[in-house]
């Protein structure tokens, strides 16, 4: 791959963010409740229902609108906002509702705090004096859903029941301190049965890989020729080798294997304890560093497989040493793209940068950090599929939270978040928000892929004969299935490689297996190796 930087430094930056690239999960970024034990009843068998607050002070509408859950009692809201009614709100007294209200509410929306008494008991209280909804502020961010007791054998609750955050009833006091008029307009949108975006995120994670794979033979197809016609004749195994003079590659071992997973494993612990905004700053700098280091060498390999004349003339400069002008301007060129995106990474817009700068950043690393064989992509992928599963699924039964997603989630208190994700916004769903996937995701897989890649044109396989086009559709499929898993757990993140490594590596296993060359795919390079080299290679990771 043609590229003005020394090979070390792409190589060094590449395997530190496969290490802070260890977020391995797809979820959708939606308001989340916590799940309570609910009994259902006559009149107490309503669906749960996500809705949205719309709010008037003195007559001016909010900007931003309230997130309210419906209780499993009560009477259903509209999907639509036109169909909803706007009402005045007012605070109950008393202000838990536990008891017969002081005055009349008619036509108002009552607002109660959670207290002790049951939900059902509030909900009463406040029909019987007239209010037109009932919201229950909640003493934390959580959204508990509000069920029936066992004695609420026949319910007859007639107004909407719903439950709003500690923070929404906070500001919706606020307001209300002045005297000022206070109206709000519920809602409750459903959400389309398919998400479109997450078939584009889909396209960008395959697409992402794929491009990996196959970017020497995009980029340079004669030098690559070259280089893979060697490799045919003499393969070496080694730790660090060089398959052409300007690109140095690094292949994992099977103990640098198992030590990235661990070391990735401390790395997230130590972020689930620690988090804070200025760690995520670090990260973020960290982040945009390594995201234009790898689009600049994206940048200048397209360049110069059009225009070679334009890396010959070069120029010194202090502290960076010689360079060509193109190299320059380039790199001038992805320090102002990383900067924008750092000062704009709040916005709305955000997301389009923070992917260009990942998948630069991936592409890259799939480039100087490979597989050598399916020996270590089986200790690799499979640690890392226990990896997944444990740190999404099984660690909120140790930590009490999912170590995954909240480290994913950032620091709530700064809104900062970590940017190892590729997240696109839910364009066509009226609770916005957007779907993600974990950098992990996206470079475990991608790993094996470029070795199948390799292979195939190492062997000379037409595409249907080889490995590559399979792996590639596994992983694609293994992507329908994560978000088939999404779907299904009502957008609750999922570990991501325990649906993506069976539809590759399995896949990689079973074909090796039919065809008779799982032998040889296991120790391929292992023997050229320890005739080459007088000893094993280091471990990366």
């Amino acid at each position: 791959m043609p590229s003005s930087d020394p090979p070390r430094h792409r190589c060094s930056t590449a395997l530190l963010f496969l290490l802070l690239l260890g977020f391995s999960f797809a979820a959708a970024d939606d308001a989340s409740w916590t799940e309570d034990s609910t009994l259902e009843s006559p009149g107490c068998t309503n669906k749960f229902q996500m809705v949205k607050i719309l709010n008037w002070v003195d007559g001016v509408e909010s900007n931003e609108f309230f997130t309210g859950l419906t209780a499993q009692f009560g009477a259903a809201l509209p999907s639509d906002a036109d169909q909803g009614v706007r009402s005045p709100v007012a605070f109950v007294r008393p202000l838990d509702s536990c008891s017969n209200l002081s005055s009349r509410l008619d036509g108002s929306i009552a607002l109660s705090i959670r207290g002790n008494c049951a939900f059902t008991e509030k909900a009463k209280h406040a029909e019987a004096a007239g209010a037109s909804a009932l919201l229950v502020i909640n003493d934390k961010e959580d959204l508990d859903e509000m069920g029936c007791m066992e004695k609420d054998t026949s319910l007859n609750v007639s107004i909407p029941v719903l439950m709003i955050s500690k923070s929404s009833g906070d500001a919706l006091n606020k307001s209300m301190v002045d005297n000022k008029s206070v109206e709000l307009l519920l809602y409750a949108p459903t959400r389309p049965a398919v998400d479109l975006t997450a078939g584009l995120l889909l396209l960008m994670a395959v697409g992402t890989v794929v491009v990996a794979s196959l970017w020497s033979d995009l980029t340079d197809p004669d030098q690559a020729n070259e280089s893979y016609s060697i490799l045919a004749k003499e393969f070496s195994g080694a730790g660090t080798r060089k398959d052409d003079p300007e690109k140095e590659i690094l292949d994992i071992s099977v103990t640098g294997a198992v030590f990235f997973i661990v070391t990735a494993s401390i790395f997230l612990l130590l972020l689930f304890y620690f988090m804070s905004s200025w760690f995520v700053w670090v990260l973020t700098i960290f982040f945009c560093i390594g995201g234009m280091q790898g689009m600049h060498n994206i940048i200048t390999a397209v360049l110069l497989r059009k225009w070679r004349h334009l890396g010959r003339r070069s120029v010194k400069l202090p502290l960076l040493g010689t360079m060509s002008w193109m190299s320059l301007l380039v790199n001038i060129f992805c320090l102002a793209f990383a900067v924008f995106w750092f000062v704009k990474r709040h916005t709305s817009y955000a997301w389009a940068g923070q992917d260009i700068l990942g998948i630069c950043l991936m592409i890259t690393a799939l480039q100087v950090v490979r597989l050598p064989n399916i020996k270590v992509a089986t200790v690799l992928l499979c640690c890392a599929f226990v990896y997944d599963i444990f740190w999404v699924f099984i660690s909120p039964l140790i930590f009490h939270e999912s170590v995954m997603i909240v480290v994913a989630q950032g620091d709530s208190s700064s809104g900062e978040s970590i940017p190892m994700l590729l997240r696109i916004p839910r364009f066509f769903d009226p609770w916005g928000g957007y779907d993600m996937i974990g950098f992990g995701d996206i470079l475990f897989p991608g790993l094996l892929i470029s070795f199948a890649s390799r292979y195939d044109k190492i062997k000379k396989r037409v595409i249907s004969s080889g490995y590559f086009l399979w792996l590639t559709i596994g992983y694609g499929v293994g992507l329908l299935l994560t978000y088939l898993g999404l779907y299904l757990m009502d957008g609750h993140g999922q570990p991501a490689l325990l649906y993506i490594v069976p539809c590759t590596l399995g896949l990689a296993v079973i074909l090796g297996l039919v065809r008779g060359e799982l032998k040889e795919l296991w120790n391929y390079g292992i023997e050229e190796s320890e005739s080459n080299t007088p000893e094993d290679p280091l471990p990366v990771a």
